[in-house]
């Protein structure tokens, strides 16, 4: 009789923890990354009133099977479906993280490393990245070797946002190409003007120059006898200009008398450029005793060369394996221990033709080589950062640059179900989960990948949680009937003496 009722008990107990399971669950529908856990039972140890007999062939008696009464029921296991993953919601946050796979996020509070698969993280006032709880969310860092890749070493935490990263350093320009038509029957070639272009550049330390060029057609013979030779031009520099407009070749005094400043040279295609200012009035020119001259073929308008004028018969050799392509622009700005330009720039005009087009020129100038490399650039800004399906945190600035700031890992275990739930959608690992190694995997290393903007919700199955919670109900209501109805007996049994 009695224990009937301490049956009924342990059946009360182990229905209400299930209960409790499945109340947590719920409460947790909408928890990021949250695991739903499940409660299964066992019985209990049998008291054995009759041991088993086996058959008796000398007194033909036949085997018995053991008599045993059940003492309830226990809890044998509350797992956690932790590799089921959750629904998927879409937030548009670039620093939302959704595992597609089995790995977990690894975050740090300062004392330890814990895993999640919450991946709603943000930026602190240091520039860490970390969850809402302020835990540091670890990976790994850019190889100062080789800054497009990562190091695979111990996982650090993510100071995405650091002083250094706010900006991305200059870089001079190193190559500049020229392309389009010229055209000899431009009337801007009949004046001295002649056709005027440019190109721009920028120094080591990201300011923008503009050199401002001059294109004439090239004459033969002097004064009246002089002919103009329509498939060859002479380029010359007219002026720099650094980004606010103003001529770094020159300074002028309180009364706008320009004086041509002495820290300043430049060649162009080996040919040497001279300023010509007399400091007694505003004007100033840029002449050379050389010419640099840009030639055609004349049987069909292609390009052949840019050279200095006395070689320009060089360029017309079929024969010739010279390379006639380019020209070097050399610029000095404050002496050999302040130039801001640490090389030559080269200066392409090989994509350059001469055909006829009405009297139509046009010139594109280009920064950079025909890869779009060398191009230089200036000092940029930070404006937004973004994560790939593999982790790696780039940093976008305002001069184009991308640049690799860092990349999120992923934790993988053995045994991913016996890491312990510690609160706050973490789990820490124990002797059952496995060892996490310190260093972590690129979360592609196992055939996932990471779902930026997007966040993983609950895994909790509703149309599951209601159910159990019925069966669990019925359960709790059955054994409470055995304890009232053992309680009937006993007053049964006591009322005999009466």
């Amino acid at each position: 009789m009695m224990r009937a009722l301490y049956s009924g008990v342990s059946g009360l107990k182990v229905h209400q923890t299930k209960m409790d399971v499945i109340g947590n669950n719920i409460s947790n529908v909408n928890t990021v990354g949250f695991k739903a856990s499940n409660v299964t039972f066992a019985d209990v140890l049998y008291q054995t009133s009759s041991n088993a007999t086996g058959p008796n062939a000398e007194t033909g008696r036949a085997g018995q099977n053991p008599m045993q009464i059940g003492l309830g029921a226990s809890v044998s296991a509350i797992s956690t479906t932790i590799e089921t993953s959750g629904g998927s919601q879409r937030t548009d946050n670039p620093f939302d993280l959704m595992i597609e796979g089995d790995g977990f996020f690894v975050v740090n509070n300062g004392s330890g490393n814990y895993f999640t698969k919450a991946g709603s993280f943000k930026i602190d006032a240091s520039g860490t990245l970390c969850n809402a709880s302020g835990y540091a969310v670890m990976g790994w860092q850019v190889d100062p070797k080789d800054p497009t890749k990562t190091v695979a070493d111990a996982v650090s935490p993510l100071k995405v946002m650091a002083p250094e990263n706010q900006f991305s350093e200059p870089e001079a320009t190193k190559a500049v190409y020229f392309a389009g038509n010229i055209d000899s029957k431009d009337s801007s070639f009949d004046s001295e003007t002649g056709k005027l272009t440019a190109f721009s550049i920028y120094d080591n330390l990201g300011r923008s120059y503009t050199v401002n060029l001059r294109l004439n057609q090239r004459e033969s013979g002097a004064g009246a006898d002089a002919q103009k030779i329509e498939n060859e031009y002479v380029v010359s520099i007219v002026d720099i200009l650094d980004s606010n407009g103003d001529s770094i070749l020159v300074t002028f005094d309180a009364d706008g008398k320009a004086t041509a400043r002495e820290d300043v040279t430049f060649t162009f295609g080996g040919v040497e450029f001279e300023v010509n200012a007399d400091g007694d009035s505003e004007e100033y020119t840029v002449t050379s005793d050389d010419e640099l001259v840009l030639a055609f073929n004349p049987k069909n308008g292609k390009f052949a060369g840019i050279v200095n004028g006395d070689d320009v018969d060089d360029v017309y050799d079929e024969d010739s394996e010279e390379d006639y392509s380019s020209v070097d622009f050399v610029l000095s700005v404050g002496g050999v221990d302040k130039n801001p330009f640490p090389e030559a720039v080269d200066v392409d005009f090989s994509k350059m033709t001469m055909y006829k087009k009405s009297g139509s020129t046009k010139i594109e100038p280009t920064k950079g080589d025909f890869n779009g490399n060398n191009a230089g650039r200036a000092a940029g800004n930070l404006k937004k950062l973004t994560v790939d399906s593999v982790g790696m945190i780039y940093g976008v600035y305002d001069n184009g640059v991308s640049k690799l700031l860092g990349q999120v890992v992923v934790a993988t275990f053995a045994n991913p179900a016996g890491l312990e739930a510690v609160g706050g959608n973490l789990f820490a690992t124990t002797q059952n989960s496995g060892e996490f190694d310190g260093i972590g995997e690129d979360v592609s290393a196992s055939g996932g990948q990471f779902n930026p903007g997007v966040l993983e919700m609950s895994n909790v199955d509703l149309s599951t949680e209601f159910t159990n919670m019925i069966t669990t109900q019925r359960g709790f209501q059955a054994n409470s009937r055995i304890i009232t109805t053992s309680d009937t007996l006993l007053e049964e049994l006591i009322n005999l003496k009466r």
